[in-house]
């Protein structure tokens, strides 16, 4: 069975708790793919993907939907693709769309157990994080990976107790001028940034710190959906 160690380690009864699940991804990038990725590996019941973008060639060194044969192809339709290869059983909502204040109500309408924010603008994740919390909605939120080397550096936090990162600080005073909660998990990394060698490119990246931020926010959410939830420092 594709599950069966993943069971060895949960239990066969939190193992099909899973297929009654649902987790809700915006943005398919670097963090985002490997998030859909794990949940798919770890038989969540049912994906929800939204994002508007194509795969580009910049892409490849860390999306793991990102080949030289899905470039110019729907992130959302080349993961699809790939969670059906992974586990056929798993259903799969995809949404080529841009989050807006337009249709946010419609997404969170649909009530998913779990929400990732794996956006990078910056006004769209403050509207998402902002209208979880006052829907009283599980939400996690990724910050900023770009032009950082350390993968172990990666953790979760409330987002009121992020240090260093450049974007978590942004997304507080967001918030708090909004009049809004901090009292959200993220994941964010406490290595300062470097500097990029290209002016051209200002935020460079790896093929190793988005994604362990990924994986990172997938373990949470999976721990959470089978009660295994951790307190959050």
């Amino acid at each position: 069975m594709p599950t069966s160690r993943f069971e060895a380690l949960i239990g066969k009864d939190k193992l099909e708790s899973l297929k009654t699940k649902s987790v809700m991804i915006f943005g398919l990038g670097g963090v985002g793919s490997y998030v859909v990725e794990a949940l798919a590996r770890s038989n969540v019941g049912k994906l929800y993907l939204i994002d508007y973008d194509r795969i580009e060639l910049s892409n490849i060194n860390r999306q793991i939907i990102a080949l030289h044969s899905t470039v110019g192809l729907y992130k959302t339709e080349v993961m699809k693709t790939r969670i059906n290869d992974i586990n056929p059983k798993i259903k799969v909502e995809i949404f080529n769309e841009r989050l807006s204040s337009d249709n946010i109500d419609y997404f969170l309408r649909m009530s998913p157990s779990w929400i990732v924010d794996a956006i990078d603008d910056v006004p769209t994740k403050v509207l998402l994080i902002k209208k979880s919390l006052e829907n009283k909605q599980l939400i996690i939120s990724s910050m900023g990976f770009a032009n950082k080397f350390h993968p172990e550096m990666v953790e979760i936090a409330s987002l009121a107790k992020t240090s260093v990162c450049p974007l978590a600080k942004t997304i507080r005073q967001s918030l708090k001028l909004a009049g809004s909660s901090l009292d959200v998990p993220v994941a964010f990394s406490r290595e300062t940034p470097t500097k990029s060698n290209n002016e051209s490119i200002r935020l460079g990246s790896t093929a190793f710190v988005p994604p362990t931020a990924g994986l990172v926010i997938a373990g949470f959410v999976i721990r959470n959906l089978i009660e295994m939830g951790d307190e959050i420092p």
